[in-house]
């Protein structure tokens, strides 16, 4: 089974939800494959107090769903799936999804990263009733309480510190007596009067399940053998991310842990592939900066849907805008695609009619531009593949107003 998408987003945690939505508002009717963890990680959280607009908190995963019926609303369509592989050198690109072939004209990775875990009996019980794996977003239920950190990199160091600011003491376990932690790191964390350090010990369990908190720690000297249990309220992991962008690897780059690079914010070295969240984001890590990259890549739509259209029928072609400012954004963009864009701005001047205001846009023979309300269809299109723009024909051009929009038809 093959189908073709105009907009394939990859993840359904913060930054796969909101692109959903702005792709989805721009009447772009994306495809949202949920991939291995549905929701990303705040699926797996509890109480969620540091994302804007909620003064009580909000629980992780009643987060998550509401985004989903956000998107759901604006026509995006969800599909229990995860991507096995891509070929990102084909137009549109190739997505095997499950045993299914999807083509996609733009395609937006928001697969997140998943935290390294220890794998522990009861471990995966306890996450979000004491086990967590971020600091910034738990470490304030832990007030006043002992907490301790696992490993022994920079992650750990910077976990152990920011910890201090809330608990009454943090234990750092290590496996071994070195650390890979930079030197400045190690020796900050050292000189902290709340932070003392266990080396050459690994946990070999977390308590308690029945209580459904955590309450304390099996642990296991390295040389000694020696077991006993540790009393804390909390189990930080601080033992780093694995990016879940292996699927891409050799078509985009990605720095020496796998994480995917991008500039200007959310680009990939790919025309038409973005990506956002904590798959290209291995500093901050937040639902709210995820869900400002989803944005970014959502709004980043309008333009590199101009050369994936190079494989789209000939004879008709759809753009859509929002309003003033992406007519604007329209224009910006082609400008220097064109050399004879000055000629071309004086040669034919259409008018799209809108609820507020007049948007205008400039073409050779008429460049086919859609609107939020009325979307303007354009006939006899042909292509001008060298400059990867299409031109309606001039002798045929026409804009057809679908019914119930706007009554009035938009000719030369």
């Amino acid at each position: 089974m093959s189908e073709t998408r105009n907009v394939v987003i990859i993840g359904s945690g913060c930054s796969g939800h909101t692109a959903a939505l702005y792709t989805a508002r721009a009447n772009l009717k994306p495809l949202v494959i949920e991939g291995h963890e549905p929701g990303g990680q705040l699926s797996m959280t509890t109480l969620v107090e540091n994302f804007p607009g909620f003064p009580e908190g909000i629980m992780g995963p009643q987060l998550v769903e509401n985004m989903r019926k956000q998107a759901e609303r604006f026509g995006a369509e969800y599909r229990m799936a995860h991507l096995t592989s891509a070929d990102l050198s084909q137009r549109p690109f190739l997505l095997h999804i499950g045993h299914h072939v999807v083509h996609a004209q733009t395609l937006i990775i928001a697969s997140g990263a998943s935290a390294r875990w220890l794998g522990l009996p009861h471990e995966q019980q306890l996450i979000g009733h004491g086990v967590s794996s971020c600091a910034t977003c738990d470490g304030f239920f832990f007030s006043g309480k002992e907490i301790v950190v696992i490993g022994g990199g920079d992650s750990a160091m910077e976990e152990a510190l920011f910890l201090t600011r809330f608990a009454s003491k943090v234990t750092v376990i290590h496996r071994r007596d070195a650390f890979r932690a930079s030197k400045i790191m190690l020796e900050r964390a050292q000189k902290h009067e709340k932070i003392q350090f266990l080396l050459d010990t690994v946990v070999d369990d977390v308590y308690d399940v029945h209580k459904h908190e955590v309450t304390g720690l099996k642990l296991r000297n390295l040389k000694s053998g020696k077991v006993w249990d540790f009393p804390t309220s909390a189990l930080f992991l601080g033992i780093g991310h694995e990016p879940n962008a292996k699927m891409f690897e050799g078509q985009l780059d990605t720095d020496s842990d796998g994480y995917l690079k991008t500039h200007n914010y959310v680009f990939t070295r790919v025309h038409g592939v973005y990506a956002c969240g904590d798959v290209q984001d291995r500093r901050y890590r937040q639902a709210i900066t995820a869900a400002g990259t989803g944005c970014m890549d959502g709004v980043q739509r309008l333009p590199y849907k101009l050369p994936a259209l190079l494989d789209t029928p000939r004879d008709e072609v759809v753009f859509i805008a929002e309003g003033e400012r992406d007519v604007k954004n329209f224009v910006s963009f082609v400008k220097p695609k064109i050399d004879e864009y000055e000629e071309l701005l004086t040669t034919n001047r259409i008018w799209l009619e809108r609820t507020k205001g007049v948007g205008t846009i400039s073409g050779k023979d008429a460049i086919a531009l859609g609107v939020t309300g009325p979307v303007l269809r354009a006939s006899g299109v042909r292509w001008d593949i060298r400059k990867a723009l299409p031109y309606a024909n001039y002798k045929n051009f026409e804009f057809d107003v679908p019914t119930g929009q706007n009554g009035d038809t938009y000719d030369r």
